[in-house]
């Protein structure tokens, strides 16, 4: 059995991927931590049996008396490194959902990872659908270089760009050189109306109520136009590929970015 500890267990994805953890017979969900929802049993709130598995407050406190092998980790951008340090001090493998790392958080991660020899994993998006547009759109751009990003995601979504569009990005402008996409005379009327520049291309972020996940790669020629996209329809999505990396990620070293690597 794996042992692990889920972290934000009371938000969206947390209580998502906690009851499809619950109902698999070689994992178990030893702990359950938020700044929310404590006192709540994991089982019940996610719409199970009662596990009596309670949420608390304190990961290190959790750590220390539970004992997880893997700590899933889907909290919020200001948290997320602060989670990843105390796991890996304390010996714990983690899978991190969670988005708005930066380089030098990965970097920091990996180097952690390795002075504790504690494995990491770290994914911008865990359906294989996006894995899949990512690996098209890298490909793509090969032969059609103009592109835009246009990524929208439910309005609670605090980072932006999201980090499946930043990755997917990268891995495009990998494949093609540096240039800007503009007119010379082209000008904003509403600044930022143009969204984000990266590299001469743009990524454009929506937030609005209703939506989990959507990432149009759109790519321009003349007399042409290509649409890549990757749309996520309820939670349910990501839990195949959480639940590949929650089972890999023991047998790994360092940090691990991308679910591409797994597969």
């Amino acid at each position: 059995m794996i042992k692990i500890l889920v972290n934000g267990a009371s938000g969206r994805m947390g209580r998502a991927m906690a009851s499809k953890i619950l109902l698999e017979n070689d994992m178990e969900i030893v702990a359950a931590v938020d700044v929310k929802g404590a006192g709540a049993d994991i089982g019940i709130s996610t719409g199970n049996p009662a596990t009596g598995v309670l949420v608390e407050d304190n990961l290190e406190a959790a750590i220390k008396r539970t004992n997880p092998e893997v700590m899933l980790d889907f909290t919020n951008p200001q948290a997320v490194m602060k989670n990843i340090r105390t796991a890996l001090s304390n010996g714990v493998a983690c899978v991190v959902g969670t988005t708005g790392l930066s380089e030098s958080d990965l970097k920091e991660a990996d180097d952690l990872a390795r002075a504790n020899k504690t494995p990491i994993f770290v994914a911008s998006n865990f359906a294989i659908s996006a894995v899949l547009m990512m690996r098209f759109a890298a490909e793509a751009v090969k032969y059609m270089p103009n592109f835009e990003i246009v990524e929208t995601h439910d309005s609670h979504k605090l980072d932006a760009p999201s980090g499946t569009a930043m990755t997917t990005a990268k891995m495009m402008c990998a494949n093609r050189e540096v240039f800007s996409q503009e007119s010379p005379n082209s000008f904003e009327l509403l600044p930022g109306c143009r969204g984000g520049d990266y590299q001469g291309a743009r990524i454009h972020s929506i937030r609005v109520p209703g939506v989990i996940s959507l990432q149009d790669c759109i790519f321009g020629a003349p007399g042409q136009l290509l649409t890549i996209r990757a749309e996520s329809t309820n939670a349910e999505c990501f839990y195949p590929g959480v639940a590949m990396a929650l089972r890999k990620v023991l047998e790994l070293e360092g940090l691990t970015f991308g679910l591409d690597k797994l597969l």
